[in-house]
């Protein structure tokens, strides 16, 4: 690990630089470990936040966000400037208002600085955590308005000198999705409400064909089965049978083989705000016996739609490999929506990747894809809130 500290002549140290946030999606990294889709995360921030940088190793920055907690940030995504403000040891909060409009909820957090913030969903009972880090809390407002649909309870806790965590609690069980980013120095929670009605006919669906362009997957041992082609044409299945059943909408990330890198598709559809996002792909093992089909999330809040879709696409006699949490893959991390990875089968695997080529199993898969969703939202009405 290399220093960014540098020795005076007297032999004191000298103050560490100081960067803010800057570039497409910066994200904080809760270490230096690293896998294929590049280590584990705590979730975008936004740019033009201020960080305390105390070290590099291997391309990133080490950056101090409290006392006791620090992160990781690729070193593109921090642009180093001496000339701006050194970072105090903790800034105060100020008041708290939680409101909604036509379309959302809203939790304003006023701070006279851009601070580093983590966010997380939490289950039974459903809510929204915020840890603002290298704050005291001098918050003695939180005014909460009549216009709120989905916030429930706006609370804060000091959880340590300088970590103040809001605790959000939501009327419903489902989480529907959020963003959070700073509107001048007051840090915005946006929070997504639950659909009046609760019929996939009524909801905006995304679908995301996985790869295409230059970025081709993997690829079949037997058929010679590339996943760019067959992510599209299972796509375009699930996108036909939608139609069919009069879905309000259904929007795909591509209709070709185009390039589209998957920042530009989560930033993409963060502006389209889809009630749902399922992504399609084909797994791939070394081991060529390894089969079958698995469903991903990272957000717990999102992962009563991910057992719902797997648990449908069993009936089409897949084995079965499993549905996998906290999972690293970039368009199961946006907060937004929910959202679900489908790896439909393995096309290293012989036996999946004849049953990838045959278009009775593309309408199959829509299908089954089809009806977990609507299972899920079932399960929805069902629940008591």
């Amino acid at each position: 690990m290399i220093s960014l500290y540098t020795a005076a002549q007297d032999n004191t140290q000298v103050a560490p630089r100081y960067g803010r946030t800057t570039g497409k999606l910066p994200a904080l990294s809760y270490g230096q470990g690293e896998d294929r889709l590049g280590g584990a995360k705590m979730g975008y921030i936004d740019t033009n936040v201020l960080l305390k940088i105390v070290d590099s190793v291997k391309g990133m920055y080490k950056v101090q966000l409290s006392k006791w907690h620090s992160a990781y940030l690729d070193q593109s995504f921090i642009k180093a400037d001496s000339a701006l403000p050194v970072k105090k040891p903790f800034y105060v909060s100020g008041s708290f208002v939680a409101k909604g409009d036509s379309l959302f909820d809203y939790v304003n957090m006023s701070l006279p600085e851009k601070l580093p913030y983590k966010t997380w969903m939490e289950i039974g009972p459903s809510r929204i955590m915020i840890d603002l880090f290298g704050v005291q809390s001098n918050t003695n407002w939180v005014t909460q308005l009549s216009s709120l649909k989905e916030v429930k309870n706006v609370y804060y806790n000091q959880v340590e000198d300088d970590l103040v965590r809001v605790i959000v609690e939501l009327k419903h069980q489902q989480h529907w999705g959020y963003s959070i980013g700073y509107k001048g120095n007051t840090l915005q929670l946006r929070v997504k409400r639950q659909p009046p009605i609760l019929d996939l006919r009524k909801l905006t669906i995304a679908i995301d064909a996985g790869h295409g362009g230059t970025n081709a997957g993997s690829t079949g041992p037997l058929l010679n089965t590339s996943e760019k082609e067959y992510t599209l044409r299972f796509a375009k299945a699930l996108e036909k049978s939608l139609k069919k059943l009069k879905v309000k909408k259904v929007i795909m990330t591509r209709n070709s083989d185009s390039s589209f890198d998957n920042k530009d598709r989560i930033l993409w559809l963060q502006e389209q705000n889809p009630d749902l996002l399922i992504s399609l792909h084909l797994n791939s093992s070394s081991n060529p016996t390894i089969k079958g089909v698995s469903t991903y999330y990272k957000h717990i809040g999102f992962r009563p739609l991910t057992q719902s879709v797997l648990k449908r696409m069993l009936e089409l006699k897949l084995e079965e490999f499993g549905n996998i949490g906290h999972f690293n893959f970039a368009l199961n991390s946006p907060t937004e929506f929910p959202n679900c990875l489908v790896e439909i089968a393995f096309v290293s695997n012989e036996s999946d990747e004849k049953r990838i080529v045959k278009t009775l199993f593309h309408t199959q898969v829509a299908s089954k894809v089809q009806l977990g969703i609507i299972d899920w939202l079932n399960t929805i009405k069902l629940s008591k809130n």
